[in-house]
């Protein structure tokens, strides 16, 4: 997908998120709820089936074969998405603690939850070995400043940066990857961006991009993957709801919007 294209699909997003009705807006947020939970859990070996976690989250039931602590991650994994999105409404920044906020939500267990490691981690498949625990504080410091002065080319590069960086540093004893992943839509909602989920059928690309940013840098193979995973979402959402796309209105915007909107209307 070319770039205009791209741009297109998030402004025609952005009109259409708009006009859903309470009811079409409840539905397509607990929908992403529920299926970004299953994702992000069932990334890091979390048995939950997409629906066991309806099941959990939307109607209250513990699937009796389940562990409990695969229920709490679910349960934990939810209630840290709502503070997310309850703080990207207010539009508070994010800072140092607030991830530390956000941790403690995933991993709600005291002692470890929103504290940083005191010990050595490795990453099991992976060559890059994160940081001496005596410095992660140190390195901690060093992402929020990159983060507030470095310049990126776009929300999608930014919220890749936000996710790989952190998974590199490995700030905490266990949870980095759904908390990177909380971060990673932190950014892109701050910055008027939908959500997105890394699917488990993705992990493999998911994990080797991220490991090639750790070994040489490159952003490059996370980021189109971030992209194409985010357009594919996009398009799903913009046929879903295409009956409130007004082709008259759209005349009087960007020409690529209203080219698009009849592309999704026509079933290209």
């Amino acid at each position: 997908m070319n770039n205009n294209d791209f741009e297109a699909q998030i402004k025609l997003y952005a009109i259409i998120r708009e006009k859903l009705t309470p009811v079409e807006t409840a539905n397509w947020e607990e929908k992403f709820n529920i299926e970004y939970t299953h994702n992000s859990t069932a990334i890091e070996g979390n048995t939950c089936t997409l629906i066991e976690t309806k099941m959990i989250l939307e109607d209250k039931i513990a699937p009796a074969e389940k562990t409990l602590r695969e229920i709490d991650e679910i349960r934990f994994h939810y209630a840290a998405f709502q503070y997310v999105k309850a703080n990207v409404k207010q539009e508070i920044p994010l800072t140092e603690e607030v991830i530390k906020d956000i941790h403690e939500r995933v991993l709600n267990v005291p002692g470890i939850g929103g504290i940083y490691r005191n010990i050595a981690v490795y990453i099991n498949g992976a060559e890059h070995v994160p940081p001496n625990p005596k410095r992660v504080r140190e390195y901690m410091k060093f992402f929020m400043d990159d983060l507030r002065t470095n310049k990126f080319a776009d929300p999608i590069e930014k919220a890749a940066w936000i996710h790989a960086e952190f998974v590199k540093i490995h700030p905490f004893q266990d949870g980095n990857g759904r908390t990177a992943r909380l971060l990673m839509n932190y950014s892109l909602m701050s910055d008027g961006y939908p959500p997105t989920i890394i699917k488990k059928g993705n992990v493999r690309e998911y994990f080797q991009s991220l490991e090639t940013y750790s070994l040489k840098g490159d952003l490059q193979p996370f980021t189109g993957l971030l992209k194409r995973n985010l357009a594919k979402e996009l398009d799903q959402f913009l046929h879903m709801y295409q009956h409130h796309i007004d082709i008259k209105e759209l005349t009087h915007k960007d020409p690529h919007v209203l080219r698009y909107a009849q592309k999704i209307q026509a079933n290209e």
